[in-house]
């Protein structure tokens, strides 16, 4: 909720619209509207609607009350819920993802925010400033239309890129096979999980539960307990490396023993 002045709270400031939207008449922007038929046709990647939100207008979603614990539906995983909270200084809605991470929505145009909330009150503003704004509350993504017509989840990497204005480096890549992951990725993780003692074997893949799945080649012989030391080092290493912080959403671990 605004203050009595229109003006955002201060901690929310970096969403607070600029005139330049006086005349915004909370249509959709065409090629973005475009790019996202596309990616749910699978003809676009998910890369080219991130680089068209860097440009782009989005509106986010401003309630006076909301009953929290409400529920919408998971964009990129069936069966699986976005729970919502509100920041009750602000009325600024956040998403919470199956895995404990909040999300900040943020909608097309004004119909696709009324399908998902009739009373919201929208907010124009780059949606760069959106992602920083979710940057700021510590929110680890932006789902675009969480419902509809075409629901995205931006992934941290991606929102990150965003809020400081560079380009998404996806870790995943297309190739003639599918899908794999980029060889500035794979050769961080190698370089984090090589050096572990009792790690015989690195490798990197698009991951099952996560993003990116490590696949570790361990000592046959390793105890449980050392096989626990080995993987708190690996995790560590991992958490370290600045090009997994930076280009992976999230990652898991696969182990198998090596004889």
């Amino acid at each position: 909720m605004t203050g009595p002045d229109g003006v955002l709270p201060g901690h929310l400031r970096s969403i607070q619209p600029t005139s330049q939207f006086a005349d915004d008449d909370g249509s959709a922007d065409a090629e973005l509207a475009a790019l996202l038929a596309g990616h749910a046709e699978g003809t676009v990647p998910l890369r080219d609607v991130v680089a068209r939100l860097a440009v782009a207008r989005v509106l986010v979603p401003v309630l006076a009350e909301l009953e929290v614990g409400a529920a919408v539906a998971h964009p990129d995983r069936p069966g699986q819920d976005l729970h919502v909270e509100k920041e009750a200084s602000s009325g600024v809605v956040a998403l919470e993802a199956p895995d404990g991470r909040r999300a900040l929505p943020v909608f097309t145009c004004v119909d696709s925010m009324r399908a998902w909330r009739a009373s919201a009150r929208p907010v124009p503003v780059e949606a760069a400033r959106a992602a920083l704004s979710a940057v700021g509350e510590d929110w680890a993504l932006l789902v675009v239309d969480p419902a509809g017509p075409v629901p995205v989840t931006v992934p941290r990497p991606a929102v990150w890129a965003l809020a400081q204005g560079t380009t998404w480096r996806p870790a995943l890549v297309t190739t003639a096979d599918g899908l794999a992951v980029d060889d500035e990725v794979r050769a961080a993780v190698r370089l984090a999980a090589e050096p572990v003692q009792h790690v015989v074997r690195v490798d990197a893949e698009p991951g099952r539960s996560a993003e990116v799945a490590v696949v570790l080649g361990i000592d046959a012989g390793l105890d449980r307990a050392g096989l626990d030391v080995v993987l708190r080092q690996v995790n560590a290493r991992l958490g370290a490396s600045d090009v997994v912080a930076e280009r992976v959403d999230s990652l898991e671990l696969r182990v198998g023993a090596v004889r």
